[in-house]
């Protein structure tokens, strides 16, 4: 039975890790954080989900955090339209633009993962915004499998977070910050260097402004959604350049044309429509900027091999 993809606010976050682990909603927050901007909190994975005892799946939530794992035993990720098998350790982020699955396969399975807001990094001095780091860019790998020497120098910075939290010391989110950012560069280092080197020059600034526009348009939650752009036109409009010259940047930095680049993330979110929600066709058409529900398989057929339902099957 497919489901409405849910979107799991930080209060629903807290109810279920109270629920799982028995501790009171409080207990859980950690000391001071109310007078923070943002929020920012560490699990241990093996106490605080409920699917590692049960084996079960873990929703296809988009969430309203950020999310670091560290996951050390059998398990798979499903992320997007990838699937990555994890045999022994990996590193994991996730944003709160795209869902994914975790499946648990090991039953000792064990390691960490700390949750934060936008607004927690906002005192980093760099003034980078998260979205804009290559490890959270859209189209960027989100899992790495370590070996066990790289997986015990990230439990460190775990366990740094852990008796950070718990101390008395006045600038302990400052330095907790820090740790964040030590694992978001660990991660970033991982990736191949055509991924991990940016440069931000004017065709860089427009691409990256063209991608923030079109992830802002998701996800599609409810039916009666509709994308607001949806051809080249419409961006170049918004972003007040010509369209050959939008063409022009993205050709550069991701070698792919706009209209490509619109299509490749509108199936994206066809795929994660069709497998995880209950909506018929002609809603998931609409809500993609389709008028026909025809067009809309012919387009998903072209770029799938596909037909909408045979995929959904």
């Amino acid at each position: 039975m497919v489901k409405n993809i849910k979107s799991t606010s930080l209060e629903e976050f807290y109810k279920e890790a109270a629920r799982f682990t028995g501790k009171n909603i409080n207990k859980l927050l950690p000391p001071g954080i109310n007078k923070e901007i943002g929020h920012f909190n560490i699990f241990d994975i093996a106490e605080t989900i409920e699917s590692v005892k049960r084996k079960a799946v873990m929703p296809y939530n988009r969430r309203a955090y950020y999310k670091i794992s560290l996951i050390r035993g059998k398990s798979r990720a499903e992320y997007a339209d990838k699937i990555i098998e994890i045999e022994k350790n990996a590193l994991l982020f996730a944003t709160p633009k795209v869902p994914y699955y975790w499946i648990p396969l090991d039953k000792k399975l064990h390691g960490n993962f700390c949750i934060f807001t936008d607004e927690f990094l906002i005192k980093n001095k760099s003034g980078v915004e998260l979205d804009e780091l290559p490890i959270f860019r859209p189209g960027g790998f989100p899992v790495f499998l370590l070996n066990d020497a790289e997986a015990d120098e990230i439990t460190l910075v775990f366990n740094k977070m852990k008796k950070e939290i718990a101390s008395d010391y006045t600038y302990k989110y400052d330095l907790l910050r820090n740790y964040v950012l030590e694992l978001i560069h660990y991660g970033q280092k991982l990736q191949p260097a055509v991924i991990a080197q940016h440069g931000f020059n004017a065709s860089a600034r427009v691409t990256s402004l063209f991608i923030e526009l079109l992830e802002r348009q998701f996800p599609i939650e409810s039916p009666e959604q509709k994308l607001k752009l949806r051809s080249a036109k419409d961006y170049a409009e918004r972003l007040a350049i010509h369209v050959n010259h939008l063409n022009k940047a993205l050709k550069e930095n991701t070698g792919k044309t706009t209209t490509a680049f619109i299509g490749s993330r509108i199936i994206q979110e066809a795929k994660i429509l069709l497998k995880q929600t209950d909506w018929n066709i002609s809603e998931i058409a609409y809500c993609l900027g389709f008028e026909e529900v025809a067009h809309f398989s012919n387009f998903f057929k072209r770029q799938t091999s596909f037909a909408p339902l045979s995929f959904r099957s």
